[in-house]
């Protein structure tokens, strides 16, 4: 599969980047080159925040029905090419087929739930104690919005960020990942072809030394947001000091999990095994790091997570029927070879996998690894593995594994498993976690999605998610 040349969009046209730069897209499940994009310079990221400008001093005078018709215009546009889109995401990515359809619907629910809930909204109205005044709270777009986004969930980013930003008002410039850009340079296409307003939404990408930061640095946007890793939002933090600006931070993740002898130990595996060998092989922010496994059923546990694992299809490509993607690439790979040999030489034991298959010549590959009898010591344990490796860690103490579970800098999902209710109120209270999934998992549109500590700040999804690009005018009339 080729995809060809894919432009820059930039204030309502489709534009190379200046010079002629482009850059190639490998396919990490063939590691073939297919498609070529523009390469944004320095020049191109000053004329896009200048489209950006422009836009919002349209986009924010329409009212929100006028917004609304256009959202959904997209929406219509982009289910007519859902197949490319979501091909799109597979090549680029390397997911199953079946995986993308979470990326491709959150896109499409983003442009029909945002504006709707937007509708919805009311000025706040501050009662007056002495009633000489009438006072109301008014929500106002923010300005220029910019979305730096993740490889991992290529439309899904999209989504989270295009939705709110568009419902209340703001433009945006997205720069997706270099890793997987093609599918948001395919919605720059369709965004071309209805003829979306100049300037509202601009897409492109390019070296972060020149393109986030010449985007970032600059006093014109006001709302700074990003789906990446901790380490990214800290450079953001500071590359966005030269202004005082808005940011929502979707960071990195070590997301514990308590499963307790009462535990439905069948559904906590199959949790595991769908976020770990699953059709996005554990390159996920929320997946389960560290999996405390009470003594009582780590056997039984490690036993039923293991048979399921083992079941897992690498491959890729809709023919092949794969149920476990690659990596986005090589050095991903050694990075989980990294960590699997040194919780080995720290004491752990494999219950399976631990290497690249020998058997598939190419791409990106790396076996579904469960490891077992895991230590505070290990690199897996501290560090947030974003791969297909699965750290089991035996327990007997409820008070002693909740201080455990928040032992870490990070603070994005939690999850447990037990029957308990009691149980489930004092632990879910406890554990330090933006997110507390009880015996199952749900994420949707409009479900806040967010982290603490070092995990972020604001949300993704939700009427939560308006608040990061709305600011708020307080106006007061003396009766």
């Amino acid at each position: 599969m080729n995809f060809g040349y894919k432009k820059l969009y930039v204030d309502g046209q489709l534009l190379d980047a200046k010079g002629g730069r482009k850059n190639d897209v490998i396919c990490p499940g063939t590691d073939e080159k297919i498609a070529e994009i523009a390469w944004a310079t320095v020049e191109d990221a000053e004329k896009t925040l200048m489209a950006a400008s422009k836009g919002f001093g349209l986009w924010s005078k329409l009212t929100i029905w006028e917004r609304a018709n256009w959202m959904f215009k997209l929406r219509a546009a982009i289910i007519k090419r859902e197949t490319e889109l979501r091909e799109a995401i597979m090549y680029e990515m390397g997911k199953t087929y079946e995986a993308t359809e979470e990326d491709y619907e959150i896109l499409i629910d983003a442009l029909e739930w945002y504006p709707q809930e937007m509708m919805h909204r009311r000025e706040e109205i501050i009662p007056d104690v002495d009633g000489t005044h009438q006072h109301y709270l008014v929500s106002e777009p923010a300005g220029v919005a910019i979305a730096f986004l993740a490889w991992n969930f290529p439309l899904l980013n999209v989504g989270y960020k295009l939705g709110p930003a568009l419902a209340a008002g703001c433009s945006i410039i997205i720069k997706p990942s270099a890793s997987a850009p093609l599918s948001a340079y395919l919605v720059g296409e369709i965004c071309y072809e209805i003829g979306f307003p100049a300037g509202v939404i601009n897409i492109l990408t390019g070296p972060n030394s020149e393109v986030s930061d010449t985007l970032s640095s600059s006093p014109i946007p006001k709302v700074v947001t990003i789906i990446g890793s901790t380490a990214t939002g800290r450079k953001l933090i500071a590359s966005c000091s030269t202004s005082i600006k808005r940011t929502s931070m979707e960071l990195g993740g070590n997301a514990p999990m308590i499963i307790f002898p009462d535990a439905d130990l069948e559904a906590a595996a199959d949790v595991v095994n769908a976020i770990k060998f699953g059709g996005n092989s554990g390159q996920v922010c929320v997946a389960p790091d560290r999996i405390f496994v009470h003594k009582e059923v780590y056997q039984a546990f490690t036993q039923i997570l293991t048979d399921k694992a083992s079941k897992a299809r690498l491959a890729f490509g809709r023919e092949n029927h794969p149920t476990m993607a690659p990596l986005i690439n090589q050095r991903a790979c050694d990075r989980m070879q990294e960590l699997v040999n040194d919780a080995l030489a720290k004491g752990a034991k494999l219950a399976c996998g631990g290497k690249r298959p020998a058997d598939i010549p190419k791409g990106s590959f790396f076996e579904p690894t469960i490891l077992i009898n895991c230590t505070l010591e290990m690199r897996c344990y501290h560090e947030e593995i974003f791969g297909p490796i699965a750290p089991l860690i035996p327990f007997e103490d409820e008070m002693e594994v909740v201080k455990l579970a928040n032992e870490t800098e990070y603070g994005l999902a939690s999850y447990l498993f037990t029957k308990d209710i009691y149980r489930i109120n004092r632990i879910s209270q406890s554990l330090k976690f933006g997110e507390v999934q009880v015996n199952g998992v749900k994420y949707a549109i409009y479900l806040p999605h967010g982290g603490i500590k070092e995990s972020g700040v604001g949300h993704d999804c939700s009427h939560l998610a308006l608040e990061d690009y709305l600011v708020k005018k307080r106006i007061t009339i003396k009766e």
